[in-house]
């Protein structure tokens, strides 16, 4: 793979040409910011920005006064190649908080190997309908625990909505240990790109280290590959950076979400 090639794709598409991610979002180029703003159950933050030294103070408080009128918390999502080389420190100094950093990662759909085979007893079931986002939050719950509890109430009433308005753009599939869910996984399609959004993947801990997550990656990729789609990328966790490593992800950048709360 490219690196750079797929670095370039990467920022101009997935950042400066982002489009909503969800129904009911909207996505703004103003200042030199490209921001989404939705309800409090979507994902509200700035994606990219095109400022320096002299502007950055200025488009930062801007920022804050969107999303306060709006009575949204926020995300700004710096990557490590992003300027002023002193972003951090100011948005730190404007009331934002450091979340953990992630890495972003990226593969070609049709260069991953298949799949390891499942636990015996354990089964991905494709998600299609509420009582499947239902199974999905459990899931979510199961690997990351109750204190996730209102973080899983968000992310399922946001998959509710996107299955029922864009079910074209999404794919999610549970891994049941029989009747337990176990582990949830989702990929987000973005129509015109290239690329193809993992997300999720957190497992329960007693099924930990026997092949679901790589099982849920390997499945999401022979649908992205049949749909058209060059690359995978993934936000990943240091928990799923050794995993996506080994299956051949190659690392891009790394991105740190700094939180603001009005």
């Amino acid at each position: 793979m490219d690196h750079a090639a797929a670095l370039a794709a990467y920022d101009r598409q997935i950042r400066r040409d982002a489009r909503s991610d969800s129904p009911g979002t909207r996505v703004e180029r103003v200042g030199g910011i490209v921001r989404q703003t939705g309800s409090e159950h979507d994902w509200n933050g700035v994606l990219w920005a095109d400022i320096d030294a002299t502007t950055a103070d200025a488009v930062i408080a801007e920022q804050v006064r969107h999303y306060t009128a709006a009575r949204r918390a926020f995300e700004w999502k710096l990557h490590s190649y992003d300027r002023p080389a002193d972003l951090a420190g100011r948005l730190l100094t404007a009331g934002f908080v450091a979340e953990p950093t992630e890495t972003v990662m990226v593969a070609e759909a049709q260069g991953l190997p298949a799949g390891p085979e499942l636990p015996e007893g354990v089964r991905l079931l494709p998600v299609t309908d509420a009582a499947g986002v239902r199974l999905m939050a459990e899931a979510h719950l199961a690997a990351f625990g109750e204190g996730d509890a209102a973080l899983s109430e968000r992310l399922a009433q946001r998959v509710l909505a996107q299955l029922a308005e864009t079910p074209d753009e999404i794919v999610v599939v549970v891994a049941m240990a029989g009747d337990r869910p176990v582990c949830g996984a989702r990929m987000e399609l973005r129509p015109g790109t290239d690329f193809a959004g993992l997300w999720g993947g957190g497992t329960a801990p007693g099924w930990r280290g026997r092949g679901i997550y790589r099982a849920t990656v390997a499945h999401r990729a022979r649908i992205a590959a049949e749909r058209g789609y060059r690359y995978l990328q993934v936000d990943a966790s240091d928990d799923s950076r050794p995993i996506l490593d080994r299956l051949g992800f190659a690392t891009l950048c790394t991105t740190t979400p700094y939180v603001y709360q009005p």
